[in-house]
């Protein structure tokens, strides 16, 4: 085996936060940890998961949300101790795994259906 995997793995098994199963085209809030000084306060930011890429330790997330009229992209890490925790809002129905193609729309054609259970 791989001297990587093998550190990777011992990191993986300390710090294994329980997060919700979520995937691309899905809405969820992540409730974020933001430092100020010597202050701490959690920060929620709720969008669209573009992809979710990596694997192991260096697994992240896209979460593309609407400020205004612009579009902001943000990038989080599975394993960051940063995160406090994820709701998922939605359900996105997709075909896809990376969705690119929302960059380029607004309004109702950056909408996505809805998954039926």
């Amino acid at each position: 085996m791989d001297l990587i995997n093998v550190a990777e793995n011992a990191f993986l098994g300390e710090q294994q936060k329980e997060l919700p199963k979520f995937g691309p085209g899905d809405t969820i809030t992540v409730h974020y940890k933001i430092r100020e000084g010597n202050k701490e306060r959690i920060q929620n930011y709720r969008g669209t998961v573009l992809q979710i890429k990596g694997s192991g330790l260096t697994k992240t997330f896209t979460v593309r949300k609407m400020s205004g009229n612009v579009g902001v992209e943000r990038i989080f890490p599975f394993n960051s101790p940063f995160i406090d925790q994820i709701d998922v809002n939605r359900r996105g129905s997709v075909r896809r795994a990376r969705l690119f193609y929302l960059r380029s729309r607004t309004g109702k054609k950056a909408r996505i259906k809805e998954k039926r259970f």
